[in-house]
């Protein structure tokens, strides 16, 4: 098969584009063809090796986490998906090796769920990793109920976008963080748009005098810092960026595959609760100009790379 690999750690320019072995189909596991797969923050701190205290990397690496496609091949004890069905999941395991960054993925069943039907392959794509972090850190973390008042920072990102629709859906008020070229997302996503930069915590005390009752943080330093001063006496905080969180009686959250959760997520999109935006999209072979362009200042969506077929 054609893959996107890389043979030692570095930025996008380590990316090669050739031949890979065909992925084998373990028991646990079901052979996707690849349609689609997501560019996302955490692929480049891996490929650059940041993640190597964490994840044992076997190189050749195929890099992505985030896919869609269809079932070609389900494992012999896989009764879930059968030839055909359209997936999407995120498909992170223990190790850096087999990406989504290829023509096809042996993912396990654990990381798969059926794609929205209402949306194409890129969209679906776009999800998984994006949207199951806003889901479990707003459903488990941060328990936000109805009623509740939500801080999101970089609410027009990734995760911010989509942590804003699905508080918004869970009836909650959500305030979101966002720079200026960000604010129209916000505002259009539902939530109160506030700007960063001097007078932050001010403009946010301005919509919440009695603080937040819960506050997503999803970029850490004094962003992290901001949030935690903005909290109501019981509210509850949780970052996916920066450890420090714990020291100020927070959450550190780190989004774990689940096909229950992916399934909810798609239902969302389903009942258009949920809207997924893609901003770009590069074929496989351009997978390094797709890193270049996921890291662009202002970029209001996700960056996608497609693998064509001719069926």
């Amino acid at each position: 098969m054609k893959a996107i690999s890389y043979r030692h750690y570095g930025g996008p320019e380590v990316l090669e584009f050739g031949d890979r072995p065909d992925p084998k189909v373990g028991p646990d596991k079901v052979l996707v063809k690849v349609r689609a797969a997501a560019v996302n923050p955490v692929d480049l701190k891996a490929q650059a090796g940041y993640l190597d205290t964490a994840l044992d990397a076997v190189f050749p690496v195929v890099p992505g986490w985030d896919v869609s496609g269809v079932v070609v091949q389900p494992g012999v004890s896989v009764p879930e998906f059968a030839v055909g069905d359209e997936v999407m999941g995120y498909v992170r395991e223990d190790v850096l090796c087999h990406g989504t960054f290829a023509e096809y993925v042996a993912a396990p069943v654990r990381t798969l769920a059926r794609k929205p039907r209402n949306v194409g392959f890129e969209e679906s794509a776009a999800l998984p990793l994006a949207g199951l972090t806003a889901y479990q850190v707003l459903h488990r973390a941060l328990r936000v109920r109805s009623g509740d008042t939500v801080l999101v920072n970089a609410a027009s990102g990734g995760v911010g976008s989509m942590a804003v629709q699905i508080a918004r859906h869970l009836g909650a008020r959500v305030i979101g963080a966002a720079r200026e070229t960000g604010q129209d997302r916000v505002r259009e996503l539902g939530a109160e748009p506030v700007l960063y930069g001097d007078g932050f915590t001010g403009r946010v005390r301005e919509l919440a005098p009695d603080g937040v009752d819960a506050a997503l943080d999803t970029v850490g330093g004094q962003v992290l810092k901001d949030s935690a001063n903005l909290l109501a006496p019981e509210g509850r905080l949780a970052s996916i960026a920066d450890g420090e969180v714990i020291g100020l009686g927070g959450r550190y959250y780190w989004v774990r595959p689940d096909p229950a959760d992916l399934t909810a997520l798609a239902e969302l999109v389903e009942q258009g609760a949920l809207t997924i935006r893609v901003a770009k999209t590069f074929p496989l072979e351009q997978a390094a100009d797709a890193q270049r362009a996921a890291v662009e200042s202002g970029l209001n969506g996700k960056v996608v790379v497609t693998v064509d077929w001719d069926d």
